[in-house]
């Protein structure tokens, strides 16, 4: 009878795996938290920047006073409560969505350079903000964020369909070149969609495709965050056995890992994850590519530190990059989505001319 090895076992499997001899040595547990601490600690300063600048820069002394002695008379606390803490808080959740989600790709297609879109979430997610603009017109984002997540899914299942065959299971290649192959379709059908309706269509379908959180109040949060409460509990429970499918699947049988159950829940984290993200603050597809190779050049392959290291970077990202689209250009604004990539790329590119940016095999 052929033995098994428990799941639990898989990481330490993982980390003496020829993938993990490339990366940089694995941290101790202590200092992973102590890195974990640190990127929370940074997001405190970006989140305070958040409050602050804007169309109208709001001193430091007022930010405090609007959270502590709260006056709705006074116009700068209203700025403060309505619009900035709702938009720094969705940033951070948001992005934090999108590296989750990335390093969720990439370890399923084992391809280093997927990221949400690949799975044709990008483009599912706009065609159902078009039809929901289409129906409802100028609605609110709190009523066509449904439509977009709706679109993300749907596109996702048939991508993943698509991608399924029956004498190997869903294959990485074919399930890269059906999310391409749809996402060209829907983003035909989303254009024939925009030239068929009212400007007011076009207006707000630009803003929320540039990445913008520009009007993003408190009524958008509730979704994308259970978004992230559902995919960050999908994620901790797939760690471990991630760390074996990234192996192959064939070694990863051999490790007792249920490799259809792996792939099915992470797909689905995949589509939470991305589609409440996508929805609330628009395809943002930088940071999903980018955020995982960070956090794997710092800890290595082990998913139990590269999925919360992949999402707090992504989020720190995002928020800086909200910050500096609203100073930039003061007193009007650059999409996050927009700035991220100028901020990220850069650094990103720097990363693999030094050699630390490696494939996933």
């Amino acid at each position: 009878m052929t033995s098994t090895i428990p799941v639990e076992e898989v990481a330490s499997i993982g980390a003496t795996s020829s993938h993990a001899q490339r990366s940089p040595a694995a941290p101790r547990t202590s200092h992973a938290v102590r890195g974990i601490v640190l990127l929370i600690v940074v997001l405190v300063p970006l989140a305070a920047a958040s409050l602050a600048f804007g169309s109208r820069t709001i001193p430091l002394t007022v930010t405090i006073d609007a959270l502590r002695h709260f006056d709705p008379a006074n116009d700068a606390h209203l700025i403060v409560r309505e619009l900035r803490i709702p938009r720094a808080i969705l940033a951070i959740v948001a992005g934090a969505c999108l590296g989750l989600a990335g390093a969720l790709m990439q370890s399923l297609t084992r391809n280093a350079l997927a990221e949400p879109g690949t799975l044709g979430v990008n483009a599912g997610a706009a065609t159902g903000v078009v039809v929901g603009l289409a129906f409802f017109g100028g609605a609110s984002i709190a009523v066509y964020v449904w439509f977009a997540l709706i679109g993300a899914a749907a596109a996702a299942f048939i991508v993943h369909r698509l991608g399924h065959a029956r004498e190997s299971g869903v294959n990485p290649i074919r399930l890269v070149l059906a999310g391409a192959g749809l996402s060209v379709t829907l983003s035909s059908l989303t254009t024939m969609v925009i030239l068929s309706s009212p400007q007011t269509v076009f207006d707000s379908f630009r803003n929320w495709a540039s990445g913008s959180l520009q009007g993003r109040g408190w009524e958008v949060l509730p979704a994308v965050s259970l978004c992230l409460l559902a995919g960050a509990i999908l994620a901790a429970f797939l760690a471990r056995s991630l760390n074996a499918v990234s192996l192959g699947s064939e070694m990863a049988r051999g490790l007792g890992v249920n490799v259809t159950r792996t792939w099915a829940l992470t797909n689905l984290a995949i589509i939470i994850l991305a589609g409440g993200a996508t929805a609330a603050i628009g395809p943002v597809s930088f940071i999903g590519l980018a955020a995982p190779h960070i956090a794997r050049s710092i800890v290595g392959p082990n998913h139990v530190w590269v999925l919360p290291y992949s999402a707090l970077i992504a989020a720190a990202i995002v928020l800086l990059a909200d910050v500096a689209g609203r100073v930039v250009i003061m007193p009007g604004e650059v999409g996050a989505g927009i700035m991220s990539a100028l901020i990220g790329a850069p650094f990103f590119i720097a990363l693999v001319r030094r050699g630390r940016v490696e494939g996933i095999e």
